[in-house]
């Protein structure tokens, strides 16, 4: 094998040996090798516990060509072999005993001649982080991911009958979600998160939980992580939890606000205490690339037809591609913070995306912003939601694409993004985007058929 995974002498590093002593001494009988495809839905291949030795040291065969966006058939052959920083033993509560046998471990793809896979989406994320770490940079994550807690029917189909009628920050009766909550946090803090905050969100049955930020890798991991815990725990209280952006018509949307920071040898690259916004000109030069290629990357950090549902007018989704410190109307906001927490939070993101590839946008539209020394433009403090057309344009305000065949159209056309994401990724991604688009717009919606049938 090559790159981190060479072991010149065919044996265990000390984290392996410290997961296998773990596996041991915690009775773990199963394995979940855990990695996500092009899209973001997270597949995993199960093997005994037995089989940890040779996962590190081998890797573990799959068949590629049936995974989306991967390799054609007859390139099928492909390994896992798992990262042993994301060793976590699964504590679904299913029994009410704990430990159910089973741990987790997420992979990276590997081919059979032992070189990284350039399409895997981690591995993705991997090539831009090691970009910014040749500028000198380690990248810092914390995402705000929302989602929905729906009932099911009495033949246990998900509905979109919210659990509750709760609202901005409610407590019960009202929110009655809160105790799902709890067992959420309990089962993250016992799988390594530090959670920060967790709260019910705008619309009826929506609801936050935050935690702490990280390097990008392991923001990503942790992303993927979350939204299994999420609707496990919720399978477990008969209720069926969703991360699609705009489930109902009419309420706000989920999101995935994303605040970003740099850090090099002297610290916070952000920060800076004598400026206005306490901001770096690294910061704004980031900032800069971020508004730059937001039109691009909008097709990977909000991947779905339904994600322009939420990216409307209204519903407190950003979607004009401006910055501010005082407002959340713009794709960019600057929250107050100093020092060592000096950051910007990026808004568009929802919690739908593949979250390797989306941070990897993002990052690489950063990093482009300092390499080119980008300017932001000065900070719209106006509500923009209240502007017209004639004014956002004095103000050279534009929006992000309105549907994500516009949305791929701007990716197919960003270089920068283009080569973030490799060629393998960013054609295999925009085919499959392409044609979710394609079949979205030969469907008839019940919206059409209310609204037309019996007027024409």
């Amino acid at each position: 094998m090559t790159d981190e995974h060479a072991k010149p002498d065919g044996g265990l590093t000390a984290e392996e040996q410290a997961v296998l002593d773990e596996i041991e001494e915690r009775n773990v009988d199963f394995l979940r090798l855990q990695f996500t495809d092009i899209l973001g839905v997270v597949k995993n291949v199960s093997v005994p516990a037995h089989q940890a030795e040779k996962a590190f040291t081998e890797g573990i065969y799959f068949d590629g060509s049936s995974i989306e966006g991967f390799v054609r058939i007859q390139e099928s052959d492909m390994r896992l072999v798992p990262d042993p920083d994301t060793f976590a033993v699964l504590p679904w509560r299913s029994d009410g005993e704990g430990d159910s046998g089973a741990a987790r471990l997420i992979c990276d793809i590997v081919t059979t001649e032992g070189e990284p896979f350039v399409g895997g989406p981690r591995q993705v994320l991997k090539s831009v982080l090691e970009e910014a770490e040749e500028m000198g940079y380690s990248v810092s994550i914390g995402p705000e991911p929302e989602f929905f807690l729906f009932e099911k029917d009495d033949d246990g189909n998900a509905t979109t009958i919210p659990h509750d009628n709760g609202g901005y920050f409610d407590l019960a009766p009202k929110d009655l979600a809160s105790d799902v909550r709890k067992e959420i946090i309990f089962t993250l803090e016992e799988m390594g998160f530090e959670i920060e905050a967790s709260h019910h969100e705008v619309a009826e049955g929506q609801h936050e939980i935050n935690f702490k930020y990280d390097d990008a890798l392991t923001t990503a991991d942790n992303i993927a992580t979350f939204r299994a815990v999420v609707r496990a725990v919720a399978e477990q209280h008969d209720l069926h939890a969703t991360f699609m952006p705009k489930p109902i018509a009419d309420i706000n949307g989920s999101g995935m606000h994303s605040h970003i920071s740099l850090f090099d040898e002297d610290g916070n690259a952000f920060a800076d205490d004598a400026d206005e916004f306490n901001l770096s000109e690294t910061a704004y030069q980031f900032m800069g690339g971020i508004l730059n290629h937001a039109p691009a990357f909008t097709a990977v950090t909000n991947p779905t037809v339904n994600s322009y549902k939420r990216l409307v007018p209204g519903y407190e989704a950003p979607i004009y591609v401006a910055w501010s410190d005082t407002n959340r109307s713009a794709l960019v906001r600057v929250p107050d913070a100093a020092g060592v927490s000096a950051r910007f939070e990026v808004r568009s993101p929802d919690p739908s995306c593949n979250p390797y590839l989306g941070m990897a946008s993002l990052i690489a539209a950063g990093l482009d912003g300092i390499k080119t020394g980008a300017d932001p433009g000065d900070p719209v403090r106006e509500d923009i939601y209240e502007f017209d057309d004639e004014k956002r344009q004095e103000y050279g305000i534009e929006t992000l694409p309105p549907n994500l065949g516009a949305a791929v159209e701007e990716l197919e056309e960003d270089e920068v993004l283009q080569d973030a994401l490799g060629p393998h990724t960013s054609e295999k991604f925009a085919e499959a985007k392409s044609q979710e688009f394609s079949e979205y717009l030969t469907q008839v919606s019940e919206w059409e058929e209310d609204r037309y049938l019996e007027t024409f």
